[in-house]
């Protein structure tokens, strides 16, 4: 291991760092950007990007519409396999049960769910405008 630290030595990390390595976002800049908009808190409290975590600490992650709450099991400053990054971290029942219960929602909703980010395509806005006319007679 030629200048990389030893994971069992960690006592403390940087939470860009730690989420970047257990794979929770792509890269360290991803996660930067997720803390900075206020998609990371540590222990209820909304965290910076320098903070220190260690092992005990409970993170609540936003991730587009899923909710994660985590607690920290171990450290690490590499960033490895994915059953490796499992080892990292321990998902709360109750975070799984959520998540779960509002993806079976969404597929029961038929997958369709607005999104207010786009504009209507044309389609929609013929669909838009045959509602309003109708209903408004």
């Amino acid at each position: 291991m030629s200048g990389a630290r030893s994971d069992s030595r960690l006592t403390r990390l940087r939470v860009d760092k730690w989420l970047w390595a257990a794979r929770f976002f792509r890269t360290r800049s991803l996660a930067k950007a997720a803390i900075e908009g206020g998609k990371v808190q540590m222990n209820g409290q909304r965290v910076k990007v320098s903070r220190e975590i260690s092992p005990g600490d409970v993170l609540q992650i936003r991730q587009g519409r899923d909710d994660r709450e985590v607690t920290v099991l171990a450290l690490s400053d590499q960033r490895r396999g994915a059953p490796e990054a499992q080892l990292l971290y321990e998902e709360s029942a109750d975070s799984i049960a959520r998540r779960e219960a509002e993806a079976a929602a969404r597929r029961a909703a038929g997958g369709i769910t607005p999104n207010p980010n786009r504009r209507p395509s044309k389609r929609e806005r013929r669909l838009i405008h045959r509602f309003k006319d109708v209903s408004g007679s």
